[in-house]
């Protein structure tokens, strides 16, 4: 009886803020936690790597600083320092919502320029955290609907690079082989059947598990895993601060800015959703403007050791609100794993083998999910005529500046840059007629 007591108690602490289950009882939980949202922090900085064609050293380094801003960043949003950070559990790691202005920057300048225009914007990010009570309103669904299913649609394009291969095809005029094809394929059906069939941890690691045997075929295959890299990776090392260098460049800088501002609109949903699923309520504008904050000032660490941009994740939200974990010290072993595995370079670099139809196949998924997580967004307002004539013009120039960049070839190169994005363009064109166009209430 008194086992069972015991057992019975020892459950209910986890899911008590500052709850003090066993470790025992908190590491599967976390655990769970790093599942989910472990390929999904280390394959951006891949696809950074790739994009800017750094050497397999330079693309362990940034996986490395990855899991290790990660790990701070999930930290501080957990033990606040000086208003920095919500004192909420939250799983932070590099985002996939930034890659088409990463790419972009990355393309036009190199990865100095990214961390340099980071570096700003997580500075000017910190005071959108200060103001967030007074220019919440401004950010309507409408508004962040509309630039989330923007960052789906441009992340497509990504997707089926590497479904064919990536850059290293196309030079080695392999792009799009049948081989690649079916890598992609495979990895995208076992992504599909286990996170719409599976359960449990089968099903929030549905993509860890597609990209497992992905990784599996590809070694079958022969001639597409490169070990090399990985022996003469070291077992233990510190990320060097200022390894890439910083560039600044205006346009990279505006582009970011806007990006941490798209960026902080997430996070609030994100954080809300913590609060509503986690504890039953609303998130305060104190724990917003937290958030907002303690991701800022990560993101100008990261950029001094070559940690991309973070947010929360939104699988570890819907686990947080499936489970009703919310103990502080579950999510606390979550951040100190992360470090753990930052400081290994040979993790990182063994991880950097995997090939790039592997991930298109995988993260392919993620992109659908974040668009269609835009439309969910623009359905909780009344989608009456005003509402998607906004909707429908953002997109449609968004889009089409996508599709015939030539139409900026007589603007400035500054304007080229800035516009010549199209989730720049929904978000400047949907935030202004919100804005400028009357308020109109009316059903559907």
């Amino acid at each position: 009886m008194g086992t069972n007591e015991t057992t019975v108690q020892e459950r209910g602490e986890l899911f008590k803020l500052d709850g003090k289950p066993s470790f025992a009882e908190a590491f599967p939980q976390a655990m769970q936690h790093v599942l989910a949202m472990l390929v999904g922090n280390i394959t951006p900085p891949m696809l950074i790597a790739g994009t800017c064609g750094l050497s397999a050293g330079d693309q362990a380094i940034l996986m490395q600083a990855a899991m290790i801003i990660g790990g701070i960043t999930t930290l501080l949003q957990l033990y606040p320092v000086m208003g920095f950070g919500m004192g909420l559990p939250s799983v932070m790691g590099v985002a996939f919502a930034y890659m088409p202005i990463l790419t972009l920057i990355g393309t036009q300048y190199g990865i100095a320029a990214i961390f340099g225009s980071q570096l700003v914007a997580g500075f000017a990010s910190i005071f959108i955290g200060m103001f967030m009570s007074k220019i919440r309103r401004f950010f309507p669904p409408i508004v962040c609907g509309t630039v989330v299913v923007a960052i789906g649609l441009s992340l497509y394009e990504t997707a089926l690079n590497y479904f064919g291969g990536g850059s290293a095809a196309q030079a080695a005029g392999t792009f799009g082989s049948p081989q690649f094809w079916i890598l992609a394929l495979v990895t995208l059906a076992v992504t599909l059947v286990c996170s719409l069939l599976g359960k449990g941890l089968i099903k929030v690691s549905g993509m860890l598990i597609g990209i497992a045997v992905g990784y599996v075929i590809a070694l079958f295959m022969g001639g597409i895993v490169d070990f090399s890299p990985v022996a003469d990776a070291a077992f233990v090392s510190v990320p060097m601060p200022f390894h890439f260098g910083l560039e600044f460049h205006v346009d990279a800088i505006i582009m970011m800015i806007l990006m941490y501002v798209v960026q902080a609109v997430q996070t609030i949903g994100d954080v809300s959703s913590t609060a509503i699923g986690g504890f039953g309520r609303d998130a305060t504008d104190k724990e917003l403007g937290g958030a907002i904050k303690g991701q800022s000032i990560c993101g100008m660490i990261g950029a001094c050791i070559g940690g991309l941009p973070t947010d929360p994740y939104s699988q570890n939200v819907g686990l947080i609100c499936t489970t009703k974990v919310v103990a502080k010290r579950v999510f606390a072993i979550v951040g100190v794993i992360m470090l753990i595995a930052g400081f290994c370079p040979k993790l990182m670099t063994l991880m950097a083998t995997i090939p790039q139809p592997v991930l298109g196949g995988a993260t392919i998924t993620v992109f659908a999910a974040i668009t269609l997580s835009g439309i969910q967004l623009l359905t909780e307002q009344p989608l009456n005529y005003r509402n998607r004539m906004i909707v429908g013009v953002a997109l449609a120039l968004g889009v089409g500046i996508d599709a015939v960049p030539d139409i900026l070839q007589f603007m400035p190169q500054l304007v080229q840059n800035v516009f010549g994005s199209s989730l720049m363009v929904a978000f400047i064109v949907v935030f202004l007629l919100n804005i400028v166009i009357p308020e109109d209430d009316s059903e559907d």
